[in-house]
């Protein structure tokens, strides 16, 4: 299955929804598509898991990295994944410790 990314502006955050399969194969697109949004001043990010139907280790070493560089740019990342399975990939690995974790969208971030 194929990796669909959309990105939309809320005021100074940057949502990116990812839909379909985040794995070995489609990590580099979310990690290009990340990495160029913050590069050019976009570094408050909320990344959209709620249409991921998988996610492996590879997809999430694409957002640890993500969190790095908005850290680093003076912003932040924070990940919506309403899905069992799939927070409970962040949870079994402790990066819902790491990085803000939650079933819905930020307040402030409409849908």
């Amino acid at each position: 299955m194929d990796l669909g990314i959309t990105t939309r502006q809320s005021g100074s955050t940057t949502v990116v929804s990812v839909t379909g399969e985040l794995d070995v194969h489609t990590a580099t697109d979310l990690e290009l598509a990340l990495g160029e949004m913050i590069s050019n001043g976009q570094h408050d990010v909320v990344v959209d898991l709620r249409g991921l139907g998988f996610l492996d280790s590879t997809g999430l070493s694409v957002l640890v990295k993500a969190l790095k560089w908005a850290k680093e740019a003076g912003g932040g990342l924070r990940v919506v994944a309403a899905d069992d399975k799939i927070s409970k990939v962040f949870t079994i690995t402790g990066l819902d410790q790491a990085m803000s974790l939650s079933p819905t969208l930020p307040d402030g971030v409409a849908d």
